[in-house]
């Protein structure tokens, strides 16, 4: 995955637009600092503070925008509650110590879960443009708290299967409410499933297609 580095004087700002699902809280919150639609440059990091631009990056859903100090050392940290949550009729967002397919992805990550993505296992914006419908309110399970609500959790897109999560992680509402808590977990990511988040084995009645063969197959529902 590319990046686009940006290096200031205390700061250094990363951006991958892999994984940009424009969500513009960027060129929203802070335009002098990520400018839009211009020839050239378009992120100043030298324009904010440190601190505003860690909250920057904090605000960016699918971890596209990531920093550090210019000496390397890091500004982010892992959050203390690993979360995955459902948005309405859209993508899964995921925060966390997140690795993917055993690689580091920084904090936080939006994954498809419509089908359609052509940058799976990340979303692209698909689920608005096919009209995708899936709850963001799932019924709740009765779950336990979990002795330890961090540490890392490693998410493996199964060849057109689902996203195998494994790690603490709680299951949330787009408005908060906790569906779940698990540390192992297989999640939708073909769009079929009656049992939304979770996968039923529809993906393979449905055909579905992940369209990566780097992606493991055995171990699927």
């Amino acid at each position: 995955m590319s990046e686009e580095t940006v290096k200031g004087n205390t700061v250094v700002i990363r951006f991958a637009a892999e994984r940009c699902i424009h969500s513009r809280h960027c060129v929203l919150d802070r335009p002098d600092v990520f400018v839009p639609n211009v020839q050239g440059e378009w992120i100043h990091p030298d324009r904010a503070t440190p601190a505003e631009i860690l909250e920057i990056a904090h605000n960016c859903p699918s971890g596209a925008i990531r920093c550090e100090a210019v000496d390397g050392s890091a500004l982010e940290r892992a959050p203390p509650v690993n979360t995955v949550r459902i948005r309405e009729n859209g993508p899964l967002a995921v925060r966390g110590q997140i690795t993917l397919r055993g690689q580091p992805q920084g904090y936080r990550v939006t994954l498809c879960r419509c089908g359609s993505s052509a940058r799976k296992p990340f979303c692209d914006g698909s689920h608005a443009r096919i009209g995708f419908t899936a709850t963001g309110e799932p019924p709740v399970s009765d779950s336990q708290p979990l002795a330890r609500r961090d540490g890392p959790l490693a998410i493996d897109p199964t060849r057109d299967g689902p996203l195998h999560l494994t790690g603490n992680a709680e299951i949330i509402t787009g408005t908060g409410k906790t569906v779940n808590r698990v540390t192992d977990a297989w999640l939708c990511r073909c769009g079929r499933s009656a049992k939304k988040p979770y996968c039923d084995g529809s993906h393979k009645t449905a055909g579905f297609r992940s369209g990566d063969d780097g992606e493991r197959t055995e171990g699927t529902p």
